[in-house]
């Protein structure tokens, strides 16, 4: 299957994705180009509302443009509901009480689990975390896996295709937490950051 290649201004919506916020030079060293080059794809993308500009005032000297992704722009980025809703799950959790929600969740869990543990056969550490990255990138979730020592490795998840439903139900998050721990063989799982907490990104941390 051929590849999408990437516009610049897809290079410029993932970087702001990730990195938050961006100035003019931040972007000119990411991606390379010149400074004209970039001002005329942040105009365009301006124009489409999908980029927000923020002047921070300096010390001396004029302010400071950054720019970042609008909620338009934001949601251009996967949101995969698996086909289940916010109300839905309230609803049933009206009607058959907060153990129905937190039951469905572990049911979730395990059903990832299984699917997760297939493809981390016969792997080394180093192949299991790089498996990981590839299947939640394949989910949505912009990640990023990356070795710290030789115990320890860092997996970062920029997007979040379910996160009007996990800053309802925290639970998902512990549910997400638990599946690594058994599928990366590892009781030493540490969420350091989570996007519902209102970080930027969520980011664990596995030791060996």
């Amino acid at each position: 299957m051929q590849k999408t290649i990437k516009t610049t201004k897809d290079k410029i919506l993932d970087l702001l994705k990730k990195e938050v916020s961006l100035t003019v030079n931040d972007l000119t060293d990411h991606l390379n180009i010149t400074h004209m080059a970039v001002r005329k794809h942040l105009n365009t993308l301006e124009k489409d509302q999908l980029i927000r500009t923020t002047e921070i005032k300096q010390p001396m000297g004029r302010p400071l443009q950054t720019y970042s992704l609008t909620e338009k722009g934001d949601m251009l980025f996967p949101k995969n509901y698996e086909g289940i809703s916010v109300e839905f799950l309230h609803d049933i959790e009206d009607t058959f009480g907060r153990e129905s929600i937190d039951t469905l969740f572990k049911k979730r869990e395990q059903r990832l689990t299984n699917e997760y543990s297939t493809r981390m056969k016969n792997k080394t550490t180093q192949e299991k975390m790089q498996e990981i990255e590839k299947i939640q990138n394949e989910k949505g979730y912009m990640a990023k896996a990356s070795q710290i020592d030789d115990n320890t490795y860092e997996l970062i998840e920029y997007n979040c295709p379910i996160f009007a439903i996990a800053k309802e139900f925290k639970m998902a998050c512990r549910c997400e937490t638990e599946m690594f721990k058994k599928v990366l063989d590892t009781d030493r799982v540490n969420r350091v950051c989570c996007k519902t907490d209102g970080d930027d990104h969520c980011k664990f941390l596995l030791h060996y």
